[in-house]
């Protein structure tokens, strides 16, 4: 396994243990998309605070999002079970 094929695994591996908290905190979700698109873009508002740390930005208001990394995490995390409901809703018509 070279370097970055490590580095990927270790990530994925943060991303996977992120949904099972998830799982365990709010059980299996299901959303609308609408719904879903809302949740993502609240975490990717996370991330754009926790550059702006990053950078030394001042933040117009307070927040918890200082680590990047685990923000970056729970954004594809949350991608992640999206995209578990899609391909769910896409096996279940197969099935029909």
């Amino acid at each position: 396994m070279t370097e970055n094929e490590k580095l990927m695994d270790s990530v994925n591996e943060e991303v996977y243990q992120e949904r099972l908290r998830q799982n365990e905190k709010w059980g299996i979700q299901r959303h609308p998309i609408g719904t879903w698109l809302s949740i993502l873009g609240e975490e990717f508002g996370e991330v754009c605070q926790a550059a702006q740390s990053e950078l030394g930005l001042a933040s117009v208001k307070d927040t918890d999002a200082d680590n990047l990394y685990m923000e970056c995490i729970h954004v594809a995390a949350v991608a992640s079970a999206i995209a578990e409901q899609i391909k769910e809703q896409h096996s279940l018509k197969e099935v029909a």
